[in-house]
């Protein structure tokens, strides 16, 4: 595919500067810049490098435009430039263009096992060994990968993308556009159980999972069903690999969840908060409205992360507090050769001699003297 500047610029919403006739045909890294390929940056640090190295194009900040030399201005200039607001967002959409999307599959498999009561939109394509089971609806122009479970009562809206291998239980609702990538397993029990007389009794799952749309979830991340009601996730959240999401918790829109991430039970996530790999969150914590958590940070059962606010460390603590303390313990070492340095130069050279004292009691005799 080869298109002009100026077409690429109108794809991403940009400015151009230079040749706008220049055509373009991919992408590339800075580091590795092809000719006749589009490459971006968002710092003057790296600006130089872009312009002059040897890709066709360059998407930049618009801040930069300042930095960039009177002689790159000019129409007879060899390198195009394209001013947009937010470069990394329009060379993201660059590649998508360069590089649509492959189909995860095509048309209906016929080692498919779908069931005589399954509603299947328009356009939907259906993999290798797939089983999809009572009751379920799958919307217009999803795909669904080879070795997929469906279960009874599941519902996906339009255009979703199941990769292989993803495992969706009973009465599943997943919204538009959701992805959802191979291994992961949804619908869930809850580790739920009641401790009766040394032994530990199910209690059972009873509930769902509701997930909005727009949701990307990560490879092998799994999401309990509720015990009672539902497990949500809101509109536009993106789900690493790995993370575990227990059951009745509640994550808002557009919150990110990084990979290798543990939710207990009942903890509620607001919209837009960030949550860093290797979290660990106790039951019932909240997490409020545009909250950061930093990686491997630690949430203690029923805490509270205030609105805006930046914490780390385990436990959690705020961002600041948390560097501080990082700061005094790195100094440990050194804080202890001084103690034991103080120490040395108050300790006497040598010690006393101790002088034994005669009983109180008896007095002094004699040796060899006898008591009469």
């Amino acid at each position: 595919m080869r298109i002009t500047v100026r077409e690429l610029a109108d794809r991403v919403r940009g400015k151009v500067l230079g040749l706008a006739s220049q055509t373009v045909d991919g992408v590339s890294s800075l580091e590795n810049p092809k000719s006749g390929t589009v490459v971006w940056v968002d710092s003057e640090k790296n600006l130089g490098r872009a312009l002059g190295g040897t890709a066709g194009a360059v998407i930049l900040a618009e801040s930069l435009t300042d930095r960039i030399p009177s002689s790159s201005k000019s129409d007879g200039m060899p390198k195009a430039l394209i001013l947009v607001r937010n470069p990394r967002l329009a060379f993201a959409q660059a590649v998508a263009l360069f590089h649509p999307r492959p189909a995860i599959c095509k048309g209906i498999n016929p080692t498919a096992q779908i069931a005589p009561t399954v509603r299947l939109g328009a356009n939907v394509a259906v993999g290798a060994h797939v089983v999809i089971d009572d009751g379920a609806f799958i919307g217009r122009r999803c795909e669904i990968g080879a070795g997929t479970f469906v279960g009874a009562g599941v519902t996906l809206g339009e255009e979703c993308r199941i990769f292989p291998g993803v495992m969706l239980y009973h009465d599943v609702t997943l919204g538009a556009r959701c992805v959802v990538h191979a291994g992961a397993v949804i619908g869930s029990d809850g580790f739920g159980f009641v401790p009766h007389e040394g032994r530990y009794e199910k209690f059972p799952q009873v509930g769902t999972v509701v997930i909005g749309d727009d949701v990307e979830i990560g490879a092998n991340t799994t999401i309990d069903r509720g015990a009672l009601d539902a497990t949500r996730i809101g509109r536009g959240t993106k789900i690493d690999n790995l993370v575990q999401i227990a059951h009745n918790v509640e994550i808002g829109e557009d919150v990110v969840i990084a990979a290798q991430t543990g939710i207990s039970g009942g903890t509620v996530i607001e919209d837009h908060c960030v949550i860093g790999g290797q979290v660990g969150m106790g039951d019932h914590a909240r997490v409020k409205r545009g909250a950061v958590v930093g990686s491997k940070g630690g949430i203690l059962p029923g805490k509270i992360i205030r609105e805006g606010q930046v914490v780390w460390g385990i436990p959690a603590i705020p961002l600041d507090e948390y560097k501080v303390i990082n700061a005094l313990w790195r100094g440990l070492p050194k804080l202890k050769a001084d103690v034991d340095a103080l120490k040395a130069a108050k300790a006497p050279t040598s010690e006393p001699k101790k002088v034994r004292k005669p009983s109180s009691r008896h007095g002094s005799r004699p040796s060899g003297s006898r008591k009469r």
